[in-house]
């Protein structure tokens, strides 16, 4: 009997040996093919195509420093980096942008190709590639020739990134195309307003009048144009449509040199844009005898988009311009492709676009395209109406954003860089300049159109009638500049740009002008800024529009008659400094109170129309102005006046708070709930990819959506929108600027870069990046010799 049971524990003991021995095996063979896909820093590769041999030298912050003997070996040089870094962050790019998520996806993806395919933004590149010059023709194609060569020698070694594996299929050769019609959705990404004028046209159909133009963004100068016989409706045409965060903003300045230490200007540009992992932006330094540049770039596109060569430096923000208009159309009853202008029909042009679904039938999708542009209200389904809404956008037009970029990397003072700035027609952005001649300029960029008879953009407009058109473009000379002011600076943080007198209109939608107050009362303040004072600034949590609001809310409760932990609470408030600080118990309380103050006050609306609503939290703010000082509104009225609404939405904070963290209001952190992660899109798949893909646990962070350290959140709390890289150069030092790009700049899990700036840019710890004497590892890309 005991010698059964010695042989029965043999027999488990040898099992499980086998069972561990395979289990290391098989971790070893997974781990070693994983690795096969890290991009190679160090050694040598042979390019066929490259003329002359090419150095990557690859810093401690994983940074490619690419130095070519040629502009032709410098872009394939690129192009060949890129995809070793970010291979997979391209391909769904370019899917996502052209709308073929679905061949790789399967059906999840079919309303999402429907609607980039009903915008065709790949159409728009092609048509864009058509005018570009010779020279940005052959970056493109040295740039596809270099991603290719990447391609091709990780299929034939089978190291392709784990997640094409994951996804089971393999990528196509990548074309210049691509790269142009990425640099399409980043301006699609900054949107244009076209869902402001949905919700506004939404509004007018479910409200009175008055009731809806409260929640316009100012009042309208015309007569709005309603359907009344088959209107469109906002909620069945949208209610699937991708919208971009709402007003994608960022923050930029420069400093003339009378203002700081070093007596040459200082810059700072930090845009805000979706946190996720990998990075959009991929941190570079390109070298030839004929430039040498430095910044951050779009993953699948070539140059440097944002940053600073050895003479000037340059950021952006946002614009937020009126570019995108949706158009009201009135079809031919007897044909669906006919579409009235000026009383006659027009015939529409019908596109084919065929949708391939992974492990489904190929669906026949067809776009419709007015005179204006493409139908956008029946993407999902067809809405069986003689009425539609057109999308008319600049973006859509063939444009030469990288022959702008192409000049700016080689610019050498504000001349030059203007002349190069004039090419870059979408997005429009405010961009900042310094030099070190001591120059420092701002100038709007871009294709914004001029709008006839007093129309604001408000609405969708009437497509029938020619006095409705855009009157072209507002002449590059005449968007707002300002170069060398007075006061010593310029800032801009996606707040209004033009006085009132200015001749053209911009936009309605501006972001709340929190950021931007602060960020010119500290510039106010000194007179001897350094780039540490610049890297605090991008750093600072200070909220304004608590500053503004808070004390009001605190007199209007104060007669009210309170429970114990409201009193508490506001007691708790009362002692704040008005900074989110992670670790401060006040930003807890404050921003959870402004959600349920919004919540109450847009209960009824929607919610698949709230996200269409753009700059709601500056029309939240304007509706509380007014009534904290006696206006009547009748959003708030609705919900039986200030006092009442600030009541019942403290209740519901405190109830939320209470369940989430319990009663004891020392406990509370603003950390607790708002914190960063920069998620990978595999990573909610499976909880195994979570565990290798976000392999860093949400961390507290400082500042909010109204803080120059600004950090949106969704509703868990998670931060998914913020300051995507960080730059700041002083020009007395044009070779060295300073740097964040959260979360790193690798896309591999397992590369020391993947995650290694998360903490960085949570703390604000830049790197310093060089321009000369570069040290680190270094990777000669070869060509290859006919003897």
């Amino acid at each position: 009997m005991k010698r059964k049971k010695r042989n029965k524990k043999k027999i488990v003991l040898f099992s499980f040996s086998v069972l561990l021995i395979v289990s290391i095996f098989l971790f070893l063979f997974v781990n070693a093919y994983i690795n096969r896909s890290l991009a190679l820093v160090e050694g040598k590769i042979e390019l066929p195509m490259l003329k002359k041999d090419v150095l990557v030298r690859t810093d401690d912050n994983g940074v490619p420093h690419i130095q070519a003997a040629n502009e032709h070996d410098l872009y394939m040089a690129q192009g060949y980096v890129q995809a070793q870094h970010r291979l997979f962050q391209m391909e769904m790019s370019r899917r996502q942008a052209s709308g073929t998520l679905s061949e790789v996806a399967g059906e999840s993806a079919i309303d999402h190709d429907k609607y980039f395919r009903t915008l065709g933004l790949r159409r728009a590149a092609t048509k864009s590639y058509d005018v570009y010059s010779t020279e940005a023709k052959q970056v493109l194609d040295a740039f596809a020739a270099g991603v290719n060569a990447y391609l091709t020698e990780a299929i034939e070694t089978n190291s392709l990134p784990i997640e094409f594996t994951l996804m089971g299929f393999k990528p196509e050769k990548w074309t210049p195309i691509d790269s142009l019609t990425i640099g399409k959705y980043m301006a699609f990404d900054l949107g244009g307003h076209w869902e402001r004028q949905a919700f506004n046209y939404y509004l007018l159909q479910n409200y009175n009048k008055e009731e809806a133009y409260e929640l316009f963004p100012s009042y309208p100068s015309g007569k709005p144009v309603i359907m009344n016989e088959q209107p469109v409706s906002v909620i069945d045409s949208f209610e699937n449509a991708i919208i971009p965060h709402a007003f994608n903003g960022s923050n930029n300045w420069v400093v003339s040199g009378e203002k700081t230490e070093s007596g040459l200007p200082l810059l700072a540009d930090d845009p805000h844009l979706g946190l996720a992992t990998p990075s959009i932006w991929l941190q570079m330094h390109l070298e030839t005898e004929s430039q040498n540049v430095s910044g951050v770039i779009f993953a699948g596109v070539p140059g440097i988009i944002l940053g600073h060569n050895d003479q000037i430096a340059w950021g952006v923000t946002n614009t937020g311009p009126d570019v995108q208009q949706l158009y009201l159309e009135k079809r031919n009853p007897e044909d669906t492709t006919e579409f009235l202008y000026e009383e006659e029909w027009e015939q529409a042009k019908i596109i084919d676009e065929p949708i391939k679904v992974k492990d489904g039938e190929t669906i026949d999708y067809q776009v419709i395209e007015t005179r204006h542009g493409p139908v956008v209200s029946e993407f999902a389904k067809d809405s069986g109406k003689d009425n539609v809404l057109s999308l008319k956008w600049t973006a859509l037009e063939p444009t030469t954003e990288l022959e702008a970029i192409l000049e700016i990397n080689r610019a050498n003072d504000w001349k030059s860089f203007e002349q190069g700035l004039e090419k870059f027609l979408v997005p429009a952005q405010n961009f900042v300049f310094a030099s070190t001649d001591g120059t420092i300029a701002y100038k709007a960029n871009g294709n914004i159109p001029i709008y006839q008879n007093g129309n604001d953009a408000l609405l969708p407009l009437p497509g029938w009638k020619e006095s409705y058109e855009w009157k072209g473009y507002i002449p590059f000379d005449e968007l707002p500049i300002m170069i060398n002011p007075k006061k010593g600076y310029i800032a801009t943080a996606n707040n209004k740009i033009t006085t009132d007198d200015y001749p053209y209109h911009i936009s309605n939608v501006w972001a709340q002008p929190y950021r931007y107050e602060r960020i010119a009362e500290v510039l106010d303040a000194s007179h001897s800024l350094t780039v540490e004072d610049m890297k605090g600034l991008q750093m600072d949590d200070m909220n304004l529009q608590a500053k503004e609001f808070l004390p009001l809310f605190l007199e209007a409760l104060n007669q009210l008659e309170l429970t114990t932990q409201e009193e508490k609470a506001l007691e708790i408030l009362r002692n704040w400094d008005y900074q989110d600080d992670s670790t401060a118990a006040q930003p807890l309380l404050f921003h959870y109170w402004m959600d349920k103050i919004e919540a109450i006050i847009y209960q009824d609306i929607p919610e698949e129309m709230m996200d269409l609503f753009g700059s709601r939290g500056q029309t939240t703010d304007q509706l509380l102005r007014k009534a904290l000082h006696g206006e009547s509104t009748f959003w708030i009225d609705e919900q039986g006046g200030m006092e009442r609404l600030l009541q019942e939405s403290l209740r519901k904070t405190l109830k939320k708070l209470n369940e989430d963290y319990g009663s004891d209001m020392k406990n509370w952190q603003w950390g607790d709930y708002h914190q960063v992660q920069f998620v990978h899109p595999l990573s909610g798949i499976h909880p195994v990819l979570e565990f290798f893909f976000n392999n860093q646990d949400p961390v507290p962070v400082d500042g909010s959506a109204v803080t120059p350290m600004a950090a949106s959140y969704e509703e868990n709390g998670l931060v998914d929108h913020g300051a995507s890289w960080r730059f700041v150069i002083d020009m007395a030092s044009p070779k060295s600027g300073y740097h964040i790009v959260g979360p790193g700049q690798s896309g591999h899990f397992k590369s020391n870069w993947y995650h290694d700036q998360v903490d960085d840019w949570v703390t604000g710890n830049y790197h310093k990046t060089q321009l000369d004497d570069v040290k680190g590892k270094t990777l000669i890309l070869q060509s290859v010799k006919n003897d």
